[in-house]
C-alpha cells in the first residue's frame, strides 16, 4: 500500500506525487486513461511538466489503489465523477472552483458523494513546475477536523514546502476558487493598457469580494488574508504562469472569449467558476462587482474598457 494516492495525472497531481516522493513516501499517480498512465509509466515524464523526470517512488497506474491518505487532484467539475472511484482513507482535495449546476464548492460536492470519508483541501500560492523542482513554497491544508490536519502535514509537510493548518475550510477554498476570477480581471487591465495602478486597485478590492463572499458562507475573513486568500491571489494575479493571468490578458488585448481559450491544454479555472461562483454570491446576497464585469467578459457581452467604466462609475463608497 502507497502512503500517498495521487488521483489526477495533471501537472499539480504530478508536482504533488513528485514532492511528496522526495520526502520518502511511497507514491502512486493515478491517471484516469489506461494509454495515459502506461505513457507517463514508460518515460517518466508527464508531458503536462516536460522535462521534470518523475521519481523512482512514484507508480503510475489507472487502478485505484488503498494508501494512507488521497490527494485528489482532479478539476472542480470532476470531484463528483471522481469521489465514488475512491478507496476508504482520509482525503485532501486539490481542486479550486465552484461547481456549474450545483454551485457546491469541492468538499460539499465531496461529502455529497463520500460522506463517509475524512476531509480537507489542499490549497495556496503554488505553481506546478516550481513545486515539481522543489523551489521553496507554502500552502495550507484546511479541515475541521484537527486530527486529519495533523496526519496530513505529518505525510506532506517538509523539504521545500511548508504546510499551515487552518480550520477554516470554507474561506480557504472560497479564496482558491475566486482568486482565478479576479485574476483574469488583473490580466484584461494589463493586456488592455490600463496599467500598474488598475492592477493593484483590482488585487486590492477583489480581496475584499472574496471576504465577503468567505464570511457569507460560514468563513472567516482572517482567512482570506492568509495563504489561501491573499496569497493565491497575489501569485495568480502577477505571475507570469497563471493560466487565469494570461487568458485575461489575451481577453484585454482583443481576442474573443473562444479565441482566447483557443489551444489551451490546460484548465483555466477562472473561466469554470466565474458564472456559479457569481451565482452562489447572488443566492448569499454578497456583492462581488469585479466578479461580475468578469462573467460578462468570458459571456462576450462586454469589452474590458466597459468593465472599467462601469467598475469606476459605481456610487461612491467608504473603503
Amino acid at each position: 500500500m502507497s502512503e500517498v494516492l495521487v488521483v489526477g495525472a495533471g501537472a499539480w497531481g504530478t508536482a504533488l506525487a513528485i514532492h511528496a516522493a522526495s520526502l520518502g513516501r511511497p507514491v502512486t499517480l493515478w491517471a484516469r486513461d489506461p494509454a495515459r498512465a502506461k505513457a507517463i509509466a514508460a518515460t517518466r515524464e508527464n508531458p503536462r511538466l516536460p522535462g521534470i523526470a518523475l521519481p523512482a517512488a512514484v507508480a503510475v497506474t489507472a487502478a485505484i489503489e488503498p494508501a494512507a491518505i488521497v490527494l485528489l487532484a482532479v478539476p472542480a467539475a470532476h470531484v463528483a465523477t471522481t469521489a465514488a472511484l475512491l478507496p476508504a482513507a482520509p482525503v485532501l482535495v486539490c481542486a479550486k472552483g465552484f461547481e456549474a449546476g450545483t454551485l457546491r464548492l469541492p468538499l460539499e460536492t465531496l461529502a455529497s458523494v463520500r460522506p463517509d470519508l475524512q476531509a480537507g483541501v489542499l490549497t495556496g500560492p503554488n505553481f506546478a513546475g516550481e513545486i515539481a523542482r522543489g523551489l521553496p513554497a507554502a500552502s495550507v491544508v484546511a479541515s475541521s477536523d484537527a486530527t486529519l490536519r495533523e496526519h496530513a502535514i505529518g505525510l506532506l509537510g517538509g523539504g521545500a514546502l511548508r504546510l499551515y493548518g487552518n480550520a477554516d475550510a470554507i474561506g480557504a477554498q472560497v479564496g482558491g476558487a475566486a482568486k482565478n476570477v479576479i485574476a483574469i480581471a488583473a490580466g484584461a487591465a494589463i493586456g488592455a493598457g490600463f496599467g500598474e495602478n488598475a492592477r493593484a486597485a483590482l488585487i486590492t478590492r477583489g480581496l475584499a469580494e472574496i471576504a465577503r463572499l468567505a464570511v457569507a458562507l460560514g468563513g472567516r475573513a482572517e482567512t482570506v488574508s492568509g495563504l489561501s486568500g491573499l496569497g493565491d491571489l497575489v501569485l495568480t494575479c502577477t505571475g507570469a504562469a497563471s493560466r487565469n493571468f494570461a487568458h485575461g490578458l489575451a481577453l484585454g488585448g482583443g481576442a474573443t472569449p473562444d479565441q482566447a481559450m483557443a489551444g489551451r491544454s490546460h484548465a483555466v479555472e477562472g473561466a469554470a467558476s466565474a458564472a456559479p461562483l457569481l451565482a452562489r454570491a447572488r443566492a448569499a446576497g454578497v456583492a462581488m462587482p469585479i466578479c461580475e464585469e468578469v462573467a460578462r467578459l468570458l459571456a462576450g457581452e462586454i469589452r474590458p474598457s466597459d468593465a472599467l467604466r462601469r467598475l469606476i462609475s459605481r456610487g461612491q463608497t467608504d473603503e
